[in-house]
């Protein structure tokens, strides 16, 4: 893995399973799954994904130099804030009326030491002002394929934690009321909210441009794809126990039209992109089986990867292992067998 700041604009898809569990509930809807109320359709906010992949990329690499997690759980984001300010500004501690002169420098510190921040970008002006960084990569909403059926069913605890009896004086009071509850009194009910099934397309983009303002390199860019295919293997909770990640990575890497022509000009249309996202999200078709009413399982899908419309100047590459490179080429990936995925 090269250390070099990226030169390319990607564009990247990945299909999520979501059976039985709740990929991404909504605590004002009382952790329904969420849904387009329309369409009936799920969907994951970007914001949900990235904190699956900011979890792995702190687990796997989160003990090595320039790898670190500002977006932690439980952590005060204006410490860390100060951290940068005062390390840039060589002080340790606020003189009153203080002004960070000094911003351009501590928000590029943040985007050296914090992998998310140059990744995702933030604004890191809640406490003592570091200015703002927009990330290299952004990912999009993802939408389920068809609609999706929300499951509320009520629960029962073999046991109880009431209210009016969490602060009795003496171990014995506690006691004597347990012995007197009725024993249909002992167990408390609840209810738990999840999808049957549905499968969801993760898309996302990753900018040259931005990755050259904060330090985005080809490291960083292999870490994200690492990430985006392990995510759900260590988000371990009994609502995300059936997430998992069904699709090869496929990814849409431009690369320029002018290569005999024009280095200048290829370079250019490299960094900046050389076709609209769109137009590459839709080589992808996701269709359920005609023989299929209630899809169950990824395989009820036809999935599709049209080959053959690839625009000028666009590579495309399918990565199936976490561990292992991209696969790059037309004729390469047509000569390897991917499971749940047809080539054209």
């Amino acid at each position: 893995m090269t250390n070099s700041v990226i030169s390319n604009r990607y564009e990247f898809m990945i299909l999520v399973e979501a059976k039985d569990c709740n990929p991404n509930g909504d605590p004002d809807m009382g952790n329904l799954p969420r849904q387009d109320e329309e369409t009936g359709l799920g969907y994951i906010t970007d914001v949900a994904v990235k904190r699956r992949i900011r979890n792995y990329i702190d687990d796997a690499y989160g003990n090595q130099e320039n790898c670190q997690i500002l977006m932690q759980k439980g952590a005060s984001i204006n410490k860390k804030i100060a951290e940068s300010v005062f390390k840039v500004n060589s002080i340790e501690k606020v003189p009153s009326s203080f002004e960070n002169k000094k911003v351009l420098e501590t928000a590029k510190d943040m985007a050296e030491t914090y992998w998310d921040v140059r990744t995702f970008g933030a604004v890191l002006s809640t406490g003592l002002n570091a200015g703002q960084v927009r990330g290299a990569v952004q990912i999009g909403i993802s939408e389920s394929v068809d609609p999706i059926h929300v499951e509320d069913i009520t629960l029962s605890r073999m046991c109880y934690a009431d209210k009016d009896v969490k602060n009795l004086g003496t171990l014995s009071e506690y006691e004597k009321e347990e012995n007197e509850r009725p024993d249909d009194k002992k167990r408390t009910l609840g209810n738990k909210k999840f999808i049957s099934y549905g499968l969801y397309v993760v898309k996302g983009s990753v900018s040259a441009c931005l990755a050259e303002k904060n330090g985005f390199t080809e490291k960083d860019l292999q870490m994200l794809f690492e990430a985006l295919i392990q995510m759900y293997n260590h988000d371990i909770s009994s609502s995300k126990e059936g997430m998992s990640v069904v699709s090869p990575l496929i990814v849409f890497k431009h690369v320029g039209t002018q290569a005999d022509n024009n280095p200048e000009q290829q370079a250019k249309e490299a960094r900046l992109g050389c076709v609209a996202a769109h137009k590459l999200y839709r080589l992808l078709d996701v269709s359920k089986k005609d023989d299929i009413e209630f899809p169950r399982h990824y395989e009820d899908y036809e999935v599709v990867l049209n080959t053959e419309d690839i625009p000028s100047g666009v590579e495309i590459g399918i990565k199936e292992d976490a561990f292992a490179p991209v696969i790059w080429g037309i004729n390469s990936i047509r000569q390897c067998k991917h499971e749940g995925l047809s080539i054209k």
